[in-house]
């Protein structure tokens, strides 16, 4: 039986006005140590979004996303941020926000294989 790797994840949630707590959820970031896994997952389903908030900018969640994408690959596109090790990535993404894009607590779980979980948590929490 394959050995089961603890990760952690949270769902990436889209605040449209911060002071009234309510929220969408359009994505999962999940971070593995041992396979070294950081990767996250969105769907800007505009219909859903539009129902939520008339006056959001799609173009802006979209920037901000794709940013966190860039920091989550380390790529140096992502700033100093993305430079640093793969944990403080995780923690510096899922750090508490008061923001139009916010995560979720952080959950841990065990998974066999991080990107078929991602995708798994993905479907059941987002689409």
């Amino acid at each position: 039986m394959p050995e089961k790797l603890v990760y952690e994840y949270a769902s990436i949630r889209f605040v449209p006005k911060v002071e009234r707590g309510e929220f969408l959820n359009i994505g999962v970031i999940l971070f593995c140590k041992r396979k070294k896994y950081l990767c996250l997952k969105y769907h800007i389903d505009e219909d859903r979004i539009r129902a939520f908030s008339k006056e959001v900018d799609l173009e802006e969640i979209t920037q901000y996303l794709a940013g966190w994408d860039l920091i989550c690959k380390g790529n140096p596109k992502g700033g100093k941020i993305a430079q640093m090790d793969m944990a403080y990535r995780f923690r510096w993404i899922t750090a508490p926000k008061s923001t139009i894009i916010q995560c979720s607590e952080v959950h841990p779980g065990l998974c066999v294989d991080p990107e078929t979980e991602l995708e798994g948590l993905f479907r059941k929490y987002v689409l």
